[in-house]
């Protein structure tokens, strides 16, 4: 019964979005590195976060968050999470290499939305 809730909830949010906001085709993903090595700002074209701001501190957080983070967490290297607008605010474990966990973000960005 979670599950399909789960899924249900899933499919609402990426309705919602898809309804409220135009849709291009692609999407965009503008990294912003700052003095911490393992943070990232993704500035993207998506509205993200339609309901106001989001903040995962973990993994365990993130997991029971909005569909999109549930999404996002299924990404190994994904360590915290800020969705914020038409941004995310990404945390890496240290082992993960930024362009791996990048490419697998907008993968599962165009997964979700498009």
């Amino acid at each position: 019964m979670r599950e399909r809730f789960g899924q249900l909830a899933t499919w609402l949010a990426r309705l919602t979005v898809l309804s409220s906001h135009a849709m291009s085709e692609y999407i965009s993903l503008d990294p912003e590195y700052g003095l911490d090595p393992d943070l990232v700002i993704l500035h993207t074209n998506l509205e993200l976060a339609p309901y106001g701001p989001e903040r995962y501190a973990n993994r365990a957080e993130g997991e029971e968050g909005s569909p999109l983070a549930q999404f996002l967490f299924q990404i190994e290297g994904l360590a915290a999470l800020e969705i914020d607008g038409k941004r995310l605010i990404v945390r890496r474990e240290p082992e993960a290499e930024w362009h791996a966990l990048l490419d697998e973000i907008a993968a599962a960005l165009k997964e979700f939305f498009l």
